[in-house]
């Protein structure tokens, strides 16, 4: 261990003590794309013990570009993200013990998680999945790191049960509908930076350095070199319905979450929204202009043509998208719309 990690023990906040921590340790990684690759390979590199890995899709030519552990070859077979993610690492340190989940999370699979896991690192691109981890992590007291990027910028916050504000918390002040990578593009240093510094996060953590953890939302745009610390103490609500005084953890009961349902006998996928998510008329109208795609408004709904593909959003938030038939393809096509 020593020569191998000799460079590590030499930077004093973690040293000896502190690497035998990281080798116990056990992290999960919720998402396999780009934050989730460059996340997965740091932590390997860095010598964390155990790595539990989660992603329902696979690879493909366009994710080249910023994700790192996966290959033309990948992309060409198709192959699963955590299956090629799992080649990689384990080429990288054969004494990684690492565990991959080919499949959506849900609050079954997250419960499982935390009972392994003393940390999880988020690696995921909406809200809906964001909410659950949340959930979970503070139900069961396990710290979770949140990161996000798009376009040229990233956002990086340690969520530690009992010491910060929670996500849910937060929702009134974040926006309802996100630009992704799909709607604003991505370089890569941007997931880069972000992954680095939520890894630093993890090392704190994992090391015991919590007293050295960020106690602020750090936001950066590297094309405009702005960033900004935003303080979020204040913001902690004691009527939430995650970490307030009565805790219920809404996203672990199916009816508060967002559902997804086929309709029978048409190609089509309705999607209702979690109702603490609302999706305006005039966001989606400004969505489909964005994306250059076809707009129609009316008072009662918005038609979008985009990706190849027609939604109707609702006045009631309902979105219907014509021309998939399974759930899986509508939730990913949700998400490329609002994040």
């Amino acid at each position: 261990m020593k020569e191998r990690y000799s460079r590590q023990l030499l930077f004093k906040p973690v040293g000896e003590n502190g690497q035998r921590k990281l080798s116990e340790s056990a992290v999960a990684i919720i998402g396999c794309g780009a934050l989730g690759s460059a996340i997965a390979e740091t932590l390997t590199r860095a010598g964390v013990g155990e790595i539990h890995l989660v992603d329902r899709d696979y690879v493909e030519l366009s994710n080249l570009q910023r994700q790192q552990l996966f290959t033309e070859a990948d992309a060409s077979e198709m192959m699963p993200k955590v299956t090629a993610a799992e080649a990689r690492l384990k080429a990288i340190r054969s004494d990684l013990r690492l565990y991959t989940y080919l499949e959506h999370l849900g609050a079954r699979l997250m419960e499982e998680l935390t009972a392994s896991c003393t940390l999880v690192m988020d690696a995921t691109d909406n809200f809906e999945t964001r909410l659950l981890i949340n959930d979970v992590s503070v139900k069961h007291g396990i710290p979770w790191i949140y990161g996000a990027c798009v376009g040229s910028s990233g956002v990086v916050f340690p969520f530690i049960p009992g010491r910060t504000s929670c996500f849910r918390c937060l929702l009134p002040v974040l926006p309802a509908v996100n630009e992704t990578c799909d709607t604003a593009g991505i370089i890569p240093p941007a997931v880069q930076v972000t992954a680095a510094m939520q890894c630093t996060e993890a090392l704190k953590w994992l090391s015991g350095n919590e007293e050295a953890m960020r106690k602020k939302i750090h936001h950066f745009d590297l094309w405009t070199n702005a960033q900004v610390d935003i303080g979020v103490s204040r913001i902690k609500n004691g009527q939430c319905e995650t970490c307030g005084d009565s805790p219920r953890f809404p996203s672990l009961e199916d009816a508060s979450a967002s559902s997804y349902a086929v309709l029978c006998g048409r190609e089509a996928v309705q999607v209702l929204p979690d109702p603490q998510r609302k999706i305006s008329l005039g966001e989606a109208e400004k969505v489909g202009h964005r994306l250059g795609g076809g707009v129609r408004s009316t008072p009662h709904f918005v038609e979008l043509q985009v990706f190849g593909k027609r939604a109707v959003l609702f006045a009631d938030g309902r979105l219907m998208i014509h021309g998939i038939r399974n759930v899986s393809d509508g939730r990913k096509f949700y998400h490329q719309l609002f994040g």
